[in-house]
């Protein structure tokens, strides 16, 4: 049996500030590096094969710290933007307190917590599905079906949309779902890819 590792990178400096990250290129914070050296002690025992990360630093940060603790830095490591956070478009910067106060709370909810209403000129959580699931089913999945360990490093909407499809989630059950920083979510899958296990 392989096993499906994804964790959501540490806490980064805009999470620690309640800003809006999407696409912008903000690195952790000391707090991110602790959380993802705690994440590779989690990992201990399991060898990886190949590991996936977005193109931004904050998930490649983590990827390499986790690594680097599981004595595993030398693994083949593929970086696509299709991993990449959710694009918050115009709200991407904005501190998300500040954001209600300008556009209202159940607005800003709507956008953060709704499927598939983007916020302005940003994508929504079915638009970042429709960039992550190809990706996931061309790249990632056939490796984990010829049973290799795969770790994935990411973000909460892009993985998310992973959760949903190796969970058999329903838009409903996506919705209520949240991913910490830094924590690792264990799959253990069968020869076709579906899932047997989740610790």
């Amino acid at each position: 049996m392989a096993k499906l590792v994804l964790v959501r990178h540490g806490l980064s400096q805009w999470n620690l500030e309640n800003r809006f990250t999407g696409w912008v290129d903000v690195d952790l914070t000391p707090q991110g590096e602790k959380e993802a050296a705690e994440a590779g002690k989690k990992l201990t025992g399991i060898t990886f094969d190949k590991a996936f990360t977005s193109a931004l630093k904050r998930a490649q940060r983590t990827l390499q710290i986790i690594l680097g603790e599981l004595g595993q830095a030398s693994i083949p490591i593929e970086k696509d933007q299709a991993l990449n956070e959710r694009h918050y478009g115009d709200l991407q910067g904005l501190n998300k307190a500040e954001t209600a106060k300008k556009f209202g709370d159940e607005q800003v909810h709507i956008w953060r917590r709704s499927y598939d209403i983007a916020p302005p000129n940003g994508e929504s959580l079915k638009d970042t599905a429709a960039r992550t699931l190809p990706y996931f089913n061309s790249k990632i999945l056939p490796e984990v079906k010829a049973g290799k360990n795969i770790i994935i490093a990411a973000h909460g909407n892009s993985l998310r949309s992973i959760v949903m499809d190796v969970e058999k989630l329903t838009k409903e059950q996506v919705l209520e779902l949240n991913l910490a920083t830094g924590v690792p979510l264990i799959y253990e899958t069968d020869a076709k890819g579906n899932l047997v296990r989740k610790d």
